[in-house]
Formats: structure tokens, C-alpha cells, sequence
């Protein structure tokens, strides 16, 4: 029995998307990378995060219009006053559906703040 990995977030690269190469801007999988790690950062727990870095990113692949971009993403460390969140990001092709490419991945640090954008406890 193999297991499922279900992804926090997916997304249809669209023509706006692009750059002048017609591949998809870094800038919007760095986008996406923050928003699913901030979902998966207010499911482990439900707070207001702010993103305080991104680390390790590296681009392994190009993205190209109409590929389903899926964002794995998942609390790997969580200290008193912040969370890091491991996101993995893999692309189905959209002239080879069947075909999955590992794009990049990421690891998000998070800050827990207050209503005044000072640093409180996760818990």
C-alpha cells in the first residue's frame, strides 16, 4: 500500500504567468512556495504568521504554461516564537499528463505576531 501525498496548494500556470523565454517567472512558484507554507504553517497552528525567509531555493526545472504545479508542504520544525515549513514543488506537464518533474523546493521560516506585529508564542 503506498502512501498519497496530498498537496497544500495547486495551480494551472497560465500565459500571464510567463517570462519573456515563455517559461514561468521564478517569482511566481517564490509566490505560491509562500502561500502554501503559510497554509501549512496556520493548520499546525492557528496564528498570524509573517514570512521571515526563505532559504534554499534552487530552481531544478523549468515550469511552462498550462503544467498543474503542485506545492508539498509540511511544519518540519517549530520553535517558541517560530515555525519552518518544507515545501516541495513538482509540475505535471501539460503536453505529458502522466509526466511529473520535480521544479524546486524550499524551506519558509515563520514569526507567530501579535495584532502589532510583535513576535508572540506559537502556543
Amino acid at each position: 500500500m503506498s502512501i498519497v501525498r496530498e498537496p497544500t496548494l495547486r495551480v494551472t500556470m497560465l500565459p500571464r504567468d510567463t517570462n519573456a523565454r515563455g517559461t514561468i517567472f521564478g517569482g511566481v512558484i517564490l509566490s505560491h512556495i509562500d502561500l502554501a507554507a503559510a497554509i501549512a504553517a496556520h493548520r499546525h497552528a492557528a496564528r498570524n504568521f509573517v514570512t521571515k525567509a526563505m532559504r534554499e531555493v534552487e530552481f531544478i526545472a523549468p515550469v511552462y504554461v498550462g503544467d498543474v504545479v503542485s506545492f508539498f508542504a509540511a511544519v518540519v520544525r517549530e520553535g517558541r516564537t517560530s515555525l519552518a515549513v518544507r515545501v516541495e514543488v513538482e509540475a505535471e506537464r501539460f503536453s505529458e499528463p502522466t509526466t511529473r518533474v520535480r521544479v524546486t523546493q524550499a524551506e519558509v521560516v515563520f514569526v507567530s505576531v501579535d495584532k502589532d506585529g510583535r513576535p508572540i508564542s506559537i502556543r
